[in-house]
C-alpha cells in the first residue's frame, strides 16, 4: 500500500524533546525493527488509524488488553458512564466490588483480591505477601519472563530488555538482585536443583504459566505440575502472572486451562478493557494479611480507579455475552473458542506459506495470542528466541507495515487476535503476510 509517515515523524521529533526516547514504554520505539514508531490516533475494531490516516489491521490489540477489540461499544458505554459521574474518588466504589466478585468467580484459586494500577505493582505486592508470610527472602523466576519492571526481577527478563539487548537494568543494585534465582523456562531439572541448594530459603516461584515476553512459549508437559509440587514440598509459594493469559487464554485463565492452582496469582490487561489497572489475588487466609486487615502494608492513590474498573465490568460482560461457558454452561461457540479456531488457522495458514516459499520459520500458539520466530522450531526457552532470525523478523514487520497490517514491533513479543477480527481479517492478514515473505525473501 502507498502510505505516507511523515506526521508520524514529525510527532516522533516533538516526543524526543520531552520523553526519554520519544515513548513512554520502550518497545514502542522500533529499536529492535529500526526506523521511526508509527503514532495512532484511533482505533475500531480490528483496525487502527495512524496520524498520517494510514488503517492497518491491527495484529498488537495493545499489547493484550483488547480481547473484544478496539473501542468496543459496550466497554466504551460503561467507560463514559463511569467517568461522567467522576473519574477518581479515593474512596471504595461499589463498582471495585463488582469488577472483584466477577473476578473471584471465574478464577478457580482466588478468594479476595487487591486492586492496583498496574501489573508491575501487583507483582511487586505479590512478592511482599510471599516474603512475609513465608519469612524468606529468596525469589525464584525464569529467563525470558518478564513481570514488571520491578527491581528484583529485572534479571534475564525478556520482553523490551530483550528487544533492546540490555543484560539487565542499571540502578537495580547486587542486594536487590541477590535474593532473585534465575532458571531457564521449561527447565524442571534447573529448578529443582534450585530447591536443592536453596530451598529453605525461597520465598515463592513466580512464573507465566504460558510466557508472551519471549514470544509465546507454551509450558513443557509436566513443568508446572513439577513447579507445584516442589513449592509445596518445600513450602514455598507459587505465583503465576497472569497479566498476559488472565482471561485471554480461557475465563478461567491459564490456572483454569491447565489445571494448576497456584498460591496467589496477578492480573492486568484484560480485567482493564484497554484502561490502567492491575490486581493480585489468592486464598483469604493469605490476602488477609494485607492492610489494614493485616501487617502487609500496599496502597495507590488511582487503585480501583472508577474508570478502570467499568471498562474492565464490561469487558467481562462482553466476553460472557460471547462465551456463555464462563457462567458454568457448555458452549463451544463461545468467544475462547471461536478465538482459537479463527488463530489456528490462521497460524496453520502462514505456517504452510512460509514452507511453500522455503522459508524457516516456527509459529507458536496458545489460544488466542502467537508468535512468529524466523527459526527452526520449537522454542522452549529465552536462548532458543534468541536465536531466531531478527534481522528477516524486521524486515517483516516493515514489509506488513507496507502491506497495511500493524505487527508487533519485536521478535520477542506476541501477537493477538480479538472478537473484532472477522475472517476476512485474516485472510487479508494471510495474503499480506504472502506477499511479505516473497518480498523478504
Amino acid at each position: 500500500m502507498e502510505r505516507t509517515i511523515r506526521k508520524s515523524e514529525q510527532a516522533f521529533k516533538a516526543a524526543q524533546t520531552v520523553m526519554p526516547g520519544g515513548v513512554s514504554s520502550p518497545v514502542r520505539a522500533f529499536g529492535s525493527v529500526g526506523g521511526n514508531p508509527i503514532f495512532m490516533k484511533a482505533g475500531y475494531g480490528s483496525e487502527v488509524t495512524d496520524v498520517d490516516g494510514n488503517r492497518y489491521i491491527d495484529m498488537l490489540s495493545s499489547w493484550g488488553p483488547l480481547i473484544l477489540g478496539h473501542a468496543n461499544q459496550k466497554v466504551m458505554r460503561a467507560m463514559f458512564t463511569a467517568g461522567m459521574k467522576g473519574t477518581s474518588f479515593g474512596s471504595p466504589t461499589p463498582d471495585e466490588t463488582r469488577l472483584a466478585k466477577m473476578l473471584v468467580a471465574a478464577l478457580p484459586t482466588v478468594e479476595m483480591l487487591r486492586f492496583v494500577s498496574s501489573g508491575t505493582e501487583a507483582t511487586m505486592s505479590a512478592l511482599r505477601l510471599a516474603r512475609a508470610v513465608t519469612e524468606r527472602d529468596k525469589i525464584l523466576k525464569f529467563a525470558g519472563c518478564y513481570h514488571g519492571h520491578v527491581d528484583a526481577l529485572l534479571v534475564q527478563a525478556g520482553s523490551g530488555v530483550a528487544t533492546l539487548g540490555l543484560p539487565d537494568s542499571p540502578g537495580v543494585t547486587a542486594g536487590t538482585s541477590a535474593d532473585t534465582i534465575v532458571v531457564p523456562y521449561n527447565s524442571t531439572t534447573g529448578v529443582e536443583e534450585a530447591f536443592a541448594e536453596h530451598g529453605s530459603e525461597l520465598a515463592a516461584v513466580i512464573v507465566e504459566p504460558v510466557s508472551a515476553n519471549m514470544g509465546v512459549v507454551p509450558p513443557a508437559p509436566g513443568f508446572l505440575e513439577s513447579l507445584r509440587s516442589l513449592t509445596e514440598a518445600n513450602r514455598s509459594l507459587l505465583i503465576f502472572d497472569e497479566v498476559v493469559t488472565g482471561f485471554r487464554v480461557g475465563y478461567s485463565g491459564a490456572q483454569g486451562m491447565f489445571g494448576i492452582n497456584p498460591d496467589l496469582t496477578i492480573l492486568g490487561k484484560v480485567i482493564g478493557g484497554g484502561l490502567p489497572i492491575g490486581a493480585y489475588g489468592g486464598p483469604r487466609d493469605l490476602m488477609a494479611q494485607i492492610a489494614p486487615s493485616g501487617p502487609v502494608y500496599q496502597a495507590g492513590t488511582l487503585a480501583g480507579n472508577p474508570m478502570s474498573v467499568a471498562a474492565g465490568i464490561g469487558t467481562l460482560r462482553g466476553i460472557q455475552r460471547f462465551a456463555p461457558e464462563a457462567n458454568g454452561e457448555d458452549n463451544p461457540g463461545g468467544l475462547y473458542a471461536h478465538l482459537d479456531r479463527l488463530t489456528g488457522g490462521f497460524t496453520d495458514a502462514l505456517e504452510g506459506i512460509a514452507k511453500k516459499l522455503g522459508i524457516a520459520m516456527t509459529l507458536q500458539r496458545v489460544g488466542s495470542m502467537f508468535t512468529l520466530f524466523f527459526k527452526e522450531g520449537p522454542v522452549a526457552n529465552l536462548e532458543d528466541a534468541k536465536s531466531s532470525d531478527t534481522e528477516r523478523f524486521a524486515r517483516f514487520f516493515h514489509a506488513m507495515l507496507d502491506e497495511g497490517v500493524y505487527w508487533p514491533p519485536s521478535q520477542f513479543e506476541a501477537s493477538f487476535l480479538s472478537a473484532a477480527h472477522s475472517a476476512d481479517d485474516v485472510e487479508r492478514v494471510l495474503a499480506a503476510a504472502g506477499r511479505a515473505l516473497e518480498r523478504i525473501g
